[in-house]
């Protein structure tokens, strides 16, 4: 990720996303803009520290501070809000996070599920 993403994704959590109020976020890629009628639905993906893809459907403004559209290139670096659950090490010895998306703005991804570990790299925190 280049320093202009970077740099957006140091302002998004410290800003608190759209909605304000510092919080901590995993990294997603904005995949696709799925509809775009106010306030724009974007397609994401997550891929956990298993190796899993999950995939998210979400108003743009809850996973990105940019305007998205259909003109727009994608990939696009995205967060999603996130709450850590606890710390983890697996068997081979990483360090993992416990995260749920639930908590604070009630994200799942397409399935449902909103509990993922990921690797410490993949967190924006405050």
């Amino acid at each position: 990720m280049g320093p202009p993403a970077a740099s957006y994704l140091r302002r998004w959590v410290a800003g608190g996303g759209a909605k304000g109020g510092a919080v901590t976020g995993v990294r997603v890629r904005i995949i696709r803009l799925v509809d775009r009628h106010q306030p724009g639905f974007v397609e994401c993906e997550l891929v956990d520290a298993h190796g899993e893809r999950w995939s998210f459907v979400e108003k743009a403004p809850v996973v990105s501070t940019e305007t998205l559209d259909e003109r727009t290139a994608y990939p696009r670096p995205g967060v999603i809000a996130c709450e850590v659950l606890e710390r983890l090490v697996s068997p081979n010895g990483d360090v993992l996070v416990r995260i749920s998306t639930r908590r604070p703005w009630g994200v799942e991804a397409s399935g449902g599920q909103s509990t993922f570990d990921v690797t410490t790299e993949q967190l924006c925190e405050p």
